[in-house]
């Protein structure tokens, strides 16, 4: 049986988090062994958190219970040391801190084939690409979520292209006879709130098309560190905010609903997602979406034409366009024939491209190459 250790930064649920959390728990456990090192404390909220599915699985998980910089040299010696325990065949990390330190222990630890988890095209701290060229001479294959991270690592971040290999996430299409016959007037999004997605932008769209659907609602459901930020945008808090009558006929149709354990439910009655992502890498929420057979709105960020295929011209705008994100919403909200259509459509995407079982499978091939 091969021993893994997969590592990540931490198990709140996130994109990079499920994603590895649905590969650690779908591998053939006839075949592999995995343990899962978390460089942070457990979760406050275990319930928000990928442990209990992982705890259910019966895969060990060890917290390194790191709180910041100063942290760093005990976390190194921990994970060191758990992995010479555990002596792995393969090391797989994922996000930018679980790479870094990652690589120095499991080279220090001696593990022989080392791959790290590249999950977004970093357009901020750019900073990360110094570290990660400095350490990618331990990498044995750097695995990005998408072609257009790929390019991305190799021209930006000037990682070596003989290196770098694409596997995308993957998800279960709902089947239609679990489908609501009935759904709500409800534009959704789904995320982190953070500079990177974007929400700032598109709560300035909103007014451009929510006033011409009375009788519809837009709902930002997830937490992050831009709540207050944003509310405060919406509320007219904002000192640079000079227009105060800007959402006075609609604020009481934009629901901030906070992090929510029943995604899947609300993406099913809902009808559109819309993703204003300044930069991603291949966003969960549009595969999620896209599996419940609902059609999306999302900036022309990495992973996008990827995800959406032959449909993404219908359903995609430039970040910062107002007028295009606002008509391809009104486009959807009054046209059900088309969004059925193009709901249906990318269902049928992920069914042929993007579901679990092939993306484990690459991985499962990937492994027992080494």
């Amino acid at each position: 049986m091969l021993k893994l250790a997969f590592c990540i930064t931490e198990l709140n649920i996130g994109g990079a988090e499920r994603a590895m959390c649905e590969l650690a728990v779908r591998l053939d456990k006839t075949r592999f062994s995995v343990t899962v090192y978390s460089l942070q404390a457990p979760p406050v909220c275990e319930s928000k958190s990928c442990v209990p599915i992982l705890e259910a699985a019966e895969i060990p998980v060890r917290f390194l219970n790191m709180r910041g910089l100063l942290s760093f040299p005990a976390g190194f010696f921990r994970l060191r040391k758990l992995l010479k325990e555990q002596q792995p065949a393969i090391f797989l990390s994922y996000l930018f801190h679980a790479n870094f330190l990652g690589r120095l222990a499991a080279r220090s630890a001696g593990i022989k084939h080392i791959f790290s988890g590249i999950r977004v095209a970093e357009k901020k701290d750019t900073w990360h690409l110094f570290f990660d060229r400095w350490t990618n001479q331990w990498v044995e294959k750097n695995i990005c979520v998408s072609r257009s991270v790929a390019e991305f690592t190799e021209t930006v971040g000037r990682l070596a292209k003989e290196k770098i290999i694409v596997i995308p996430n993957g998800i279960e299409a709902m089947p239609i006879s679990e489908m609501p016959q009935e759904k709500l007037n409800r534009v959704i999004f789904v995320g982190r709130l953070t500079y990177q997605k974007g929400v700032d932008w598109f709560l300035e769209t909103i007014p451009d098309w929510l006033e011409q659907l009375p009788d519809w609602e837009c709902w930002i459901v997830g937490d992050g560190e831009d709540r207050n930020r944003l509310m405060n945008i919406l509320n007219n808090n904002n000192n640079n905010n000079n227009n105060n009558h800007y959402y006075d006929s609609i604020r009481n149709r934009i629901k901030f609903s906070g992090w929510r354990s029943d995604v899947p439910e609300l993406l099913v009655t809902s009808k559109i997602l819309v993703l204003p992502s300044r930069w991603e890498g291949m966003p969960n929420s549009v595969l999620q979406a896209m599996s419940v057979g609902l059609p999306v709105v999302a900036t022309e960020v990495e992973g996008i034409s990827e995800l959406l295929g032959e449909n993404a011209a219908a359903q995609t705008c430039r970040f910062g366009d107002h007028k295009t994100m606002a008509e391809r919403i009104l486009t959807l909200a009054t046209n059900p024939d088309l969004a059925e259509q193009l709901g249906n459509r990318n269902r049928e995407q992920v069914q042929n491209f993007f579901s679990m079982d092939t993306v484990v499978r690459r991985y499962e091939e990937l492994f027992e190459q080494e």
